[in-house]
């Protein structure tokens, strides 16, 4: 007899029972394999996931349907909408600064000898957990100069220009020849040339005083000019020292200025030595001394960088230290995969190195900048650690995320409805990053 194959008509097909994989594998033993996956996949996704769906539909008990009640709060909750306002910040600038940065740390890296090593530099970061980062940036930020980091340099900057004094708990002590005027003091009596006037003060630790400070001298009488001492009258030691007068153990105050006013008008300012002593010439003559408030401003204490207004950016500073190097090292690898006869294209077309960079290298790089960003994103969406441990309590209902929010909410205030709620409306905001993610990888597939 000729066999089916052999008068030409094909085969049935397969059962499906006994269709096997392109690698050999049935079905049924590729689902055996895949089941242990599915099952935590569900038990750890799916079940959190609809029973936090649930559960938002449920009043605190538990034991009551609320409806959409705590959805509603989502939108009338003042701690809810100070969250949400700052979620939209973090999703506008923590992606665009860390992925900007990470493109200049890029380009730039390819044109230094000791490119690696700036690149290591940079990445380190990522190998510190979000809980030690939080810790480091809560003493860099630190309101002490002595201690935060931040405000050790920014003050540093400022008494460049604008020197702090050195006297800011300075004040005269009993029976003093000064009286207050202002913020600063004066002299009860007029000067004359020939005269010798002296300033005692009183009210800074001797720890405080300024290093170039020497022992006090009492002033010594010039016929053609006004002399005195202006020092720290004040001797450790009860019934020691004499009250007005300048003893041994006491110190002098460098730099303080002094001024001679005559109607109202400066007429001529000094500044005392570092053993305290000053003279005038013969235009002092018949003006008071006065000791402006200058000599007693409080020392600059740097900028409140977790206070209300600015713990949210610092905060994010933090963030972008962190990151800056996940995208440096994501958008060097794509650098690296550019065809490099384009860039020297452009070049010898008459391009500028800037042109060269916004016109060829930014468009070529453009599927893997939006990587680095919508990542970020998603990132960023469920910030909790950084801003949980840095931001103080003062300032905490200031820097709020949703995530931190939903903890809030969900073991610190008890309404776990309201958690829930809020915990499926991150959900609502990660997928359509998600989704225009999961298009652009396609887009990259057919292509």
């Amino acid at each position: 007899m000729t066999s089916a194959t052999e008068a030409g008509v094909p085969p049935a097909p397969a059962s499906p029972k006994s269709r096997k994989s392109v690698t050999g594998t049935r079905r049924t033993v590729a689902v055996l394999f895949l089941l242990p996956a599915l099952v935590l996949l569900g038990a750890l996704v799916v079940y959190p996931i609809g029973y936090s769906l649930v559960r938002s539909f449920y009043n605190q008990s538990g034991d009551g349907f609320a409806g959409f009640d705590n959805y509603k709060a989502l939108f009338t909750d003042d701690g809810i909408l100070t969250a949400l306002k700052n979620n939209v910040i973090w999703v506008v600038f923590a992606p665009t600064i860390s992925t900007a940065l990470g493109l200049i740390f890029a380009v730039l890296t390819e044109r230094i000898r000791w490119g690696t090593a700036f690149k290591l530099l940079v990445f380190m970061p990522m190998a510190i957990s979000m809980l030690a980062a939080g810790i480091i940036f809560r003493l860099v930020y630190d309101q002490d100069p002595d201690k935060g980091f931040a405000n050790a340099v920014w003050v540093g900057v400022h008494d460049t220009f604008a020197q702090s004094s050195s006297f800011p708990k300075a004040h005269p002590g009993r029976n003093s020849p000064l009286v207050a005027q202002g913020d600063g003091f004066v002299t009860k009596a007029t000067v004359h040339t020939g005269g010798t006037v002296t300033l005692p003060l009183v009210g800074v630790a001797p720890d405080q005083m300024p290093s170039d400070a020497k022992k006090a001298v009492a002033p010594q009488a010039d016929p053609g000019r006004i002399t005195g001492t202006t020092w720290q009258d004040f001797t450790r030691g009860k019934g020691v020292g004499t009250l007005g007068g300048v003893d041994p153990s006491e110190l002098g105050y460098p730099g303080m200025k002094i001024e001679a006013v005559k109607d109202g008008k400066v007429v001529e300012t000094v500044k005392a030595g570092d053993d305290g002593t000053f003279s005038f010439s013969e235009k002092a003559n018949g003006a008071q001394l006065r000791l402006p408030a200058s000599n007693f401003r409080e020392a600059y204490n740097g900028v409140d960088w977790l206070g209300p207004s600015l713990v949210t950016p610092s905060i994010i500073g933090s963030y972008i230290w962190m990151w800056a190097g996940f995208a440096m090292v994501l958008i060097a690898a794509g650098l690296a995969g550019i065809p490099r006869e384009l860039l020297e294209a452009a070049r010898v077309d008459g391009a500028s190195e800037w042109q060269v960079f916004r016109r060829v290298t930014v468009p070529l790089l453009a599927p893997v900048l939006a990587v680095v960003v919508v990542t970020l994103m998603i990132n960023v969406l469920k910030i909790f650690d950084l801003v949980y441990i840095i931001a103080p309590g003062s300032s905490r209902d200031d820097a709020n995320v949703l995530a931190l929010e939903l903890y809030l909410k969900g073991f610190s205030e008890d309404q776990p409805g309201i958690a829930s709620a809020i915990s499926v409306f991150l959900l609502l905001l990660v997928i359509p990053v998600m989704w225009f993610n999961i298009r652009r990888l396609r887009r990259e597939v057919r292509r």
